[in-house]
């Protein structure tokens, strides 16, 4: 089992929708950054924009960035506590938006939010895709 198979495995249908939804509702990817660099996380996003590795944040940052109504909202979606959906996005989040600015810069990854499962590159569309299928 890889590492999405053990953090989204068993989630429900409605995940993959759910992380776009939650990324849109944040301005997408250079909202959420944004976001992240008005609470002081400017660098954490920033790794996983560029190139390099991704560095890793906690549950508790993400609830305090992205916020407790949007963090409930994608928790709904995917029928786990809000507790969950923020470890979940904080092992996520850094993968799925590495991976739609494969080029380093967040310039175009907002067109791949529509697409999200079918558009990212690296594989890991087709491997949430397949996660989110019973």
């Amino acid at each position: 089992m890889g590492l999405l198979d053990n953090i989204l495995g068993g989630l429900g249908d409605g995940a993959a929708g759910g992380v776009a939804d939650l990324l849109k509702s944040q301005g997408g990817v250079s909202g959420l950054t944004e976001k992240f660099g008005q609470n002081g996380l400017g660098d954490v996003a920033a790794s996983w924009v560029g190139k390099g590795g991704n560095a890793p944040i906690s549950a508790e940052q993400i609830a305090a960035v992205i916020g407790s109504g949007p963090i409930a909202d994608f928790a709904k979606k995917l029928g786990v506590s809000p507790e969950q959906a923020s470890a979940t996005l904080a092992t996520l989040l850094p993968q799925v938006i590495d991976r739609l600015t494969p080029n380093g810069t967040v310039a175009g990854a907002d067109d791949m939010l529509g697409g999200l499962l079918n558009n990212l590159p690296g594989g890991l569309g087709g491997a949430l895709g397949g996660l989110f299928k019973r």
